[in-house]
């Protein structure tokens, strides 16, 4: 089936995601190739006007802050083929009604894996050098310049670093970390194909023998029910003394009443972009240890890599309205196992 040459679209995100994604450029590019009538953009799929416009709508662009895709906002669309999400997951906006429909959708998540690989390995070389740590240190104590190893072994050489998760993220992570003189990558995930994991560089090992070896604890899982506290008490005190555990993943993958404990003691350090809860309560010891870095979830994409993921999803509704194949599709069972 030859697929229409200017299908009819609508953008639908946040008011503040559309206004950083979408630059005048874009917005020309994207009416050069599908039909766009007023409103281009929404935030809601229920008002009067909204519905009237949902009728004749054949792709969706969504992004952080959409609504649900449920059967109630689908039975509005009648004629929509395809979704193409324009940020991270597409999990918080699909429903089982999306799949049973039959529409296709697209996730350029992959573009939104580049700066959280980046900065996780900015992490981990960061880590080596304990900087994080040793300048809140020195911030709280202004004159604290004796024993830099205090946080642990310093330098970036000969060290192990252990990636749960051989994720969209996670492998680039691998790949990345083999800038780095004599570095052992482990890798745990128990979907994911050796051979793959041994072609970017890393070692396939169970979680037992990854915590009981790494210098570095960077996880890279999907938030599911059964991730959820994957590294518990347990987990955290079968690491080395002076670990660090990084985490861009979700927060949940985490017990984060054993992680306190194991960095006030200051036996385990830490660098969070995500926690449980997000933020954490003002009470937090992790707040206030110098051994802790947490960071505002900016991992992902922001400021100017959010075009990078416009482009990405302009070039799917390029190759859709010209009858070539999508290169970032999804089905109903990888998008089960995909993480964020």
């Amino acid at each position: 089936m030859t697929p229409p040459t200017c299908p009819e679209a609508l953008i639908v995100m946040g008011r503040e995601v559309f206004e950083a994604q979408f630059d005048e450029s874009r917005l020309e590019r994207l009416k050069a190739m599908a039909s766009l009538p007023e409103p281009i953009w929404t935030d809601e799929l229920t008002s009067e006007q909204i519905r009237t416009r949902l009728s004749g709508v054949e792709v969706l662009l969504t992004g952080w802050d959409a609504p649900v895709l449920d059967a109630a906002a689908l039975a509005r669309m009648p004629n929509l083929r395809l979704m193409i999400h324009c940020a991270g997951t597409i999990r918080p906006f699909v429903s089982e009604a999306f799949w049973e429909r039959g529409i296709r959708a697209c996730n350029v998540a992959d573009v939104n894996a580049i700066p959280v690989a980046e900065y996780t390995l900015a992490a981990v070389i960061m880590s080596g050098k304990a900087a994080p740590f040793l300048g809140a240190s020195l911030r709280a104590f202004r004159d604290d310049w004796t024993r830099p190893d205090r946080f642990g072994r310093l330098g970036n050489v000969s060290r192990t670093v252990g990636v749960v998760g051989f994720s969209r993220v996670g492998r680039r992570v691998v790949a990345a970390l083999q800038q780095l003189q004599d570095v052992t990558v482990l890798v745990y995930d128990p979907y994911a194909d050796p051979l793959e994991v041994a072609q970017a560089g890393g070692v396939p090992a169970s979680l037992d023998e990854l915590l009981a070896t790494v210098d570095v604890l960077s996880l890279h899982a999907p938030e599911l029910p059964e991730t959820r506290h994957m590294i518990g008490a347990a987990q955290l005190a079968a690491l080395r003394d002076h670990a660090t555990l990084i985490n861009t993943a979700r927060g949940s993958l985490v017990d984060t009443a054993a992680l306190e404990r194991e960095c006030a003691s200051g036996r385990l350090n830490a660098i969070l972009d995500v926690t449980d809860p997000e933020p954490l309560p003002a009470s937090s010891v992790l707040y206030d240890l110098s051994n802790v870095l947490i960071t505002p979830h900016i991992a992902g994409s922001l400021g100017t890599e959010l075009y990078r993921m416009t482009d990405a999803a302009l070039d799917e509704l390029e190759r859709y309205t010209t009858g070539l194949p999508l290169t970032t599709e999804l089905d109903s069972e990888e998008y089960l196992r995909l993480s964020a």
